[in-house]
C-alpha cells in the first residue's frame, strides 16, 4: 500500500497570466473574441493546477462564463487562478479575468470561472495528486463553494449520462 500524500498549501499553485489584446484575436467591434477569452482562461488554469499537480493536467469541464466587460484592441488581459479544492486525482480551479486600461491604468474584472482539472501519469492515466490545504479564510470558503459546486458537476453529468 502507498504512503498518504502529504499535501500542499493551496496558495502554492497560485498563477498569472497577462496578454496583450491584438487584432488577430478580435471580432469586427475591435474587442477580443469570447473563444480567445475562454482559450487564455483555460491556458491560466492549467497553470496553477500543474503546478499544483506536478505532471501534467487535462481539462475535464469548464464551468459556464459570463462576459461581464468588454476587452479592446490595446488593452492588457490580466488572468489570475487558484486551486481551490483538490481531490483524488482532480482539482477545481478558478479563473478571474481583469482587464487594464494601459492609458488610464483602470482594471476592470470582466469574466469568471471555474475549470476542472485531471491529473494524469506518464501512460495518460488518471493519476493521484497531493491534497490542497486551505489557510487563509478566503481559501477555506473557496474549499467549501468548490465543494457545492463539485456536486452540482456530478449531478449534471449523471443525467447527461443518462440521456446518451
Amino acid at each position: 500500500m502507498s504512503e498518504p500524500l502529504a499535501g500542499r498549501r493551496l496558495s502554492e499553485s497560485n498563477s498569472q497570466l497577462t496578454e496583450l489584446a491584438l487584432p488577430n484575436d478580435a471580432n469586427i467591434l475591435g474587442t477580443l473574441f469570447g473563444g480567445k477569452v475562454m482559450s487564455l482562461v483555460d491556458l491560466a488554469g492549467s497553470l496553477a493546477a500543474v503546478r499544483h499537480a506536478r505532471c501534467p493536467v487535462v481539462t475535464a469541464s469548464i464551468d459556464h462564463m459570463n462576459f461581464l466587460q468588454p476587452i479592446h484592441i490595446g488593452q492588457l488581459v490580466i488572468l489570475r487562478s487558484s486551486v481551490n479544492r483538490v481531490y483524488r486525482t482532480s482539482m477545481e480551479v478558478g479563473v478571474k479575468v481583469w482587464v487594464e486600461n494601459v492609458r488610464t491604468g483602470e482594471i476592470k474584472h470582466t469574466a469568471s470561472a471555474y475549470l476542472t482539472f485531471v491529473a494524469l501519469d506518464k501512460d495518460g492515466k488518471r493519476q493521484l495528486i497531493e491534497p490542497g490545504i486551505p489557510v487563509s479564510e478566503d481559501e477555506k470558503r473557496r474549499y467549501e463553494e468548490a465543494g457545492e459546486r463539485r456536486r452540482y458537476r456530478l449531478e449534471l453529468r449523471d443525467r447527461a449520462q443518462k440521456q446518451w
